[in-house]
Order: C-alpha cells, then sequence, then structure tokens
C-alpha cells in the first residue's frame, strides 16, 4: 500500500513534545474511558470499545518519550461492516516534532484506506478525536474521550455514528445495548 493513501492528520499543539506524548499514552484522557490494559509500556495490550459498534484489542509497538508512539491492531470488529479484518494488523502511529515553541502530532493510520468500507466513518472519528480531543488534552489537560457505558457520547462519536447510519442504515441498530453489554 502506498503511504500517502493512508489516513493521517496533523495537529499543532501550544505544548512540548513531551507533553504531547504523555496525552498520547494517556489513551482515557482523549480516545474512551472505557479503554482497559496497559497503554504506556511497550508490550502492552489495550481492548477498546464503543457500545456494541466497535471494539477492538490493540498492542503498543514503539514509546519513544516526547518523539513517538505506535500500536498495531490485533483484532477488531465493526457491526456496520462486512468484512471484519478491515482493521485487523494494521498500525496506529502517532509522530512528534518540536515546532515553534510548542510541538506538532502527525497521526497516521497505516491501514486505514479509502478502498476500506469503514473508510469514510473510521477517518471522520479519527479526525475527531485527533483534532479535538487529543488536542484538547494536550493544550488543556482536558479531553472528549467517549464516557462509560450509558455516557452521553461527544460531539465527534455523534457525527461518526451519524455518518455511519448514512452509509449503513441496514446495519445499524439504535436500541440500547442490552445489560450485559453484548
Amino acid at each position: 500500500m502506498q503511504e500517502g493513501l493512508n489516513f493521517a492528520t496533523t495537529i499543532s499543539v501550544d505544548r512540548t513534545p513531551q507533553e504531547a506524548f504523555d496525552a498520547i499514552t494517556n489513551v482515557r484522557g482523549w480516545w474512551s474511558q472505557e479503554v482497559e490494559g496497559d497503554t504506556d509500556q511497550v508490550g502492552g495490550e489495550f481492548d477498546y470499545h464503543y457500545k456494541d459498534v466497535h471494539r477492538c484489542r490493540v498492542r503498543v509497538t514503539d514509546l519513544v518519550p516526547g518523539r513517538k508512539v505506535a500500536w498495531l491492531v490485533l483484532d477488531n470488529y465493526f457491526d456496520f461492516i462486512d468484512d471484519q479484518a478491515e482493521w485487523k494488523d494494521t498500525e496506529v502511529v502517532f509522530e512528534i516534532s518540536e515546532k515553534g515553541g510548542g510541538a506538532e502530532v502527525r497521526f497516521t493510520h497505516v491501514g486505514l484506506v479509502p478502498q476500506y468500507e469503514c473508510y469514510d466513518v473510521c477517518s471522520n472519528a479519527w479526525a475527531g478525536y485527533i483534532t479535538g480531543s487529543l488536542r484538547n488534552l494536550i493544550n488543556t489537560g482536558t479531553g472528549q474521550p467517549n464516557p462509560k457505558e450509558n455516557g452521553d457520547a461527544p460531539d465527534h462519536q455523534h457525527a461518526a455514528t451519524a455518518q455511519r447510519v448514512k452509509r449503513a442504515p441496514q446495519a445499524i441498530s439504535l436500541a440500547p445495548a442490552d445489560s450485559n453489554g453484548a
């Protein structure tokens, strides 16, 4: 796959590269409060889920303080696509550099390409998490992660849900998840 086709976005922040690194590894502070596992050590694995819509298992593959964070997606499930292997074995990379007295964070999801069924939904959601929640966590100390179950979702998750409904209305259940988390 050509790198230019992978989803990528870049943010500039008013904090040091180390502060950006610390925020990125605080996954519960910007992606989801439901993350379970180790997010801040190489070899650590964590689980992410958003209701019954998305869940994945991720391994931390690289941590260079103030410079880089990388993850490998070990397993993935979306309730709105046919090919459940789309994210499996893809890599999520955060490259951090010093810029203008602050830092620049380049986010790339290597393997998330326009040919994927989830591309529109996934790229819109990542854009919200990175340019909104993560940027805010770095700059202010407060992100907008997905809350614990039964909490209200942040705006970028509502936007992704609306996009998903528009693309695949037959695959979306608007009923609340049952009490066992299924």
